[in-house]
């Protein structure tokens, strides 16, 4: 399988909605550089993977009140990740 990118295949999952409201909130979901960001061990992006998963029993934190990203969705986000953050 070929290495997932930032440009072709995890920005284009960000609704314009939900990159609009949480740039309020100082997360830029559409800004390779935020998302790739290596300090704090790559936090941004894990911290963005983290609130699109369910928790247990919970839905995920985003976006607010769905729809949720699929288990596909978020493998791609995982891949880029192991894939090494390539724009």
């Amino acid at each position: 399988m070929a290495f997932v990118s930032f440009a072709n295949d995890i920005k284009p999952l960000f609704r314009a909605i939900d990159v609009a409201h949480m740039k309020h909130g100082g997360i830029l979901l559409d800004d390779y550089g935020y998302m790739s960001d290596p300090s704090n061990d790559y936090g941004h992006a894990a911290s963005v993977l983290q609130s699109l998963s369910p928790q247990g029993d919970k839905p995920p934190h985003m976006p607010p009140g769905g729809p949720y990203w699929t288990a596909e969705q978020l493998a791609l986000l995982a891949k880029w990740r192991s894939d090494g953050y390539r724009p």
